[in-house]
């Protein structure tokens, strides 16, 4: 059995950016690509400033070299999250606390060693920082798949006792604020879910929803016009929980609303994400399960799917069994080591949810990788295109991830 040697970390960049949630729902407005405003969110110094990442690396005594990369999601610091990671604050923990328990153990196995790094405490007691985590446990997951010579999904599956899937996972893109010709990038490469187009603002949505309504009538007629025959996305809107700031959290003006874009898009199917936000996890779980059942009484095709307030592998399992949403994003860096990140995919699916595997933007290409395998192996429902939001780059990263891990599984399949 391998052991780990030396445990290194480097600052690195993310892939998107850091933005404060706070001040851009308060009315920070767009000059460009810059936010002009005052940040709300603590470690913002901007409303918007360049992502960050930490690599940790695995020196094994074998002589390879595993990595990770710790990051944190584009909206850090907000609804129970932990904080903005930034790089010179961060990268010294690796040291400190990540090498003390990594260096000299034997390479067993990803739960074991994630175990290990979900009750590493800093020195006031608490858990060390989510991105650290996952950033760690990753670099563990391609140290197995080093050691084995065999592909990361492959290691995850037989850790979960679970087979790799035998197709891609559904990918639901992203495009920030460029969400015209995003999708239309989208459309040209016939995407399976479609868009995450950053809205974010009542401005983005409209004071009564007609902005987004207008969007939804726009996205339908461009896949009509120009999607291949027999394209049929399923459009996945992330709404920041501004449907319930318009309709003050009324849930049947709500599903009023929802039911109104559902007609909109038709024939393709709408799913909205953190539709509420109620400033707690129980206030916005029981409003999304109120929310869900207005739907239900209207025979709505309308899902929604959760994602604000729920950052843990706790909170998955109990918004899958309250019932909460159709959809729960894994959000991966929020839950800490990919282990949660796994144990909240078959919770979702224990309680007949759809699990979506979702991550960041302002991620990296190993931790997009990483997270490919892991959807793969667990046969999530969806994942992100990422990192970035530029579409084209994320989608080549992980649909090649994709492709590459079935082809070679497939062979020993």
């Amino acid at each position: 059995m391998p052991k780990i040697s030396k445990v290194h970390a480097s600052k690195g960049l993310g892939g998107y950016y850091f933005d404060d949630l706070h001040a851009i729902k308060a009315g920070a407005k767009r000059d460009g690509f810059f936010y002009v405003g005052t940040p709300m969110v603590p470690r913002q110094f901007k409303v918007r400033q360049p992502g960050e990442s930490i690599s940790i690396m695995l020196e094994l005594d074998s002589g390879e070299v595993a990595f990770g990369d710790a990051v944190a999601i584009q909206y850090s610091g907000v609804v129970g999250r932990d904080p903005v990671l930034l790089a010179d604050e961060f990268a010294p923990h690796v040291a400190r606390y990540i090498a003390p328990a990594l260096e000299g153990r034997e390479l067993s196995s990803l739960r074991e060693l994630g175990a290990d790094l979900e009750a590493l405490k800093t020195e006031d007691g608490h858990q060390i920082h989510t991105g650290l985590r996952y950033g760690a446990s990753q670099a563990v997951l391609h140290a197995l798949a080093l050691h084995q010579h065999r592909t990361m999904a492959e290691v995850a599956a037989d850790e979960y006792d679970t087979v790799v899937s035998a197709s891609p996972i559904p990918v639901l893109a992203q495009s920030g604020d460029d969400r015209y010709d995003g999708a239309d990038k989208m459309i040209l490469k016939s995407v399976p879910a479609i868009t995450q187009g950053l809205f974010n603002s009542v401005e983005k949505i409209g004071e009564k929803g007609e902005v987004l309504l207008g969007y939804v009538e726009w996205l339908r007629e461009r896949v009509l016009t120009f999607g291949e025959e027999g394209y049929a996305p399923v459009f996945h809107l992330d709404v920041y929980g501004m449907p319930g700031r318009i309709f003050n959290d009324d849930v049947d003006q709500i599903a009023d609303y929802f039911d109104l874009l559902a007609k909109a898009a038709s024939p393709f199917s709408v799913r909205f994400e953190a539709p509420v936000d109620l400033g707690s996890r129980d206030g916005t779980m029981d409003k999304m399960v109120a929310l869900r059942t207005a739907l239900r009484e209207r025979d709505s095709s309308v899902q929604i799917c959760a994602d604000d307030w729920c950052n843990t592998l706790a909170d998955v399992k109990q918004f899958a069994e309250a019932g909460a949403a159709d959809m729960i994003q894994v959000k991966a860096p929020d839950l800490g080591s990919i282990t949660n990140s796994a144990a909240a995919v078959q919770a979702c699916k224990a309680n007949g949810v759809a699990a979506f595997l979702g991550g960041t933007c302002n991620g990296t290409d190993q931790s997009s990788r990483v997270t490919a395998n892991l959807a793969l192996a667990l046969q999530a429902d969806l994942i992100y295109n990422k990192p970035g939001m530029g579409v084209d780059e994320g989608l080549m990263i992980v649909v090649n991830e994709m492709n590459r891990v079935l082809t070679l599984a497939g062979t020993r399949r």
